[in-house]
Formats: structure tokens, C-alpha cells, sequence
């Protein structure tokens, strides 16, 4: 019979990681919470006005974020639906790019490549305002975390 010797550092290490992974899994901020406080932060009165740039709807899609992940004409942008269908693409389109390039899709991520754009994000480029914004999605996403944790307890 043979005898496997075993690391017990390593075992613990590996049983560590995933009862902690197991346990953050259920405290995760979700792609619902970070949408809802980028909403927040790029339309927080909801407005349905052209930003400086022309931006549209919940989210001030740009014309060419748009176009991006639909057909749609521009001006359903407006629409919350087709909105949050673009928003839900574009999140994952952000998601999968940062992967691509090696970078964990935290919150922060998410908002510093939505809003200072993916290239830049990836190359540490982006700019002050960009980490600002992502700042202020990120810290709105955990708050709302914390209170869905909290009414669902």
C-alpha cells in the first residue's frame, strides 16, 4: 500500500480559501447593485435630457457605447428596458475585458472602466475624475449590498 503524504499547511491554506470564497460568495456586491449605483451616479435625478456630451437615459449612454451592443435606434437610450438590456452587455463586455487582461471585475473595476473606458482602466491610465467615479459607485454598491444583506436577515 502506498502512502500519500500530505501538506498539511497547503490543506489548510486550500480549506481556508474556499470556506472564506464560500462565505464572500453570498456578501458579494452583484452586477444588480453595481448597475443600480452607476445609475445612481451618472443620472441621480433621473433626467431625461442630453448629457454635456450628448448622453442618453439611466445610465448617459454615449452614441457609440450604445451602438456597441444594439441595433436600437440611439433615442431608446430613454427607454429604462432597452437601457438596462444595454447596461447588462456592457457590463458583461467590461467584465470579460477585464478578465482578458488579467484584472479582478471588482466593483471598482467595473465603474473605473465604464466610466474612464477599458483600455485605460486595464493600463492604469485612467483618469482622477475616473477614480473618483469609481469611488463613488463602489462605495454606493457595497451600501446597497449592506442593506439587501440586511433586509433579507
Amino acid at each position: 500500500m502506498q502512502h500519500v503524504r500530505f501538506n498539511s499547511r497547503l490543506l489548510f491554506l486550500l480549506a481556508t480559501l474556499f470556506a472564506v470564497g464560500w462565505a464572500d460568495d453570498a456578501r458579494a456586491v452583484g452586477r444588480a447593485e453595481i448597475l443600480r449605483a452607476i445609475q445612481a451616479v451618472e443620472n441621480p435625478h433621473d433626467t431625461s435630457r442630453p448629457g454635456k456630451y450628448g448622453e442618453l437615459g439611466p445610465y448617459q449612454f454615449r452614441r457609440s457605447t450604445w451602438r456597441m451592443h444594439t441595433k436600437a435606434p440611439f433615442a431608446e437610450a430613454l427607454n429604462r428596458y432597452a437601457a438596462e438590456d444595454v447596461a447588462v452587455r456592457h457590463y458583461e463586455w467590461l467584465k470579460r475585458g477585464l478578465l482578458r487582461n488579467g484584472v479582478a471585475p471588482t466593483p471598482y473595476m467595473i465603474a473605473l472602466a465604464w466610466n474612464g473606458g477599458l483600455t485605460a482602466a486595464v493600463r492604469g491610465r485612467a483618469s482622477a475624475s475616473a477614480h473618483d467615479y469609481a469611488s463613488r459607485v463602489n462605495n454606493l454598491a457595497q451600501e446597497m449590498n449592506r442593506s439587501r444583506l440586511v433586509s433579507v436577515e
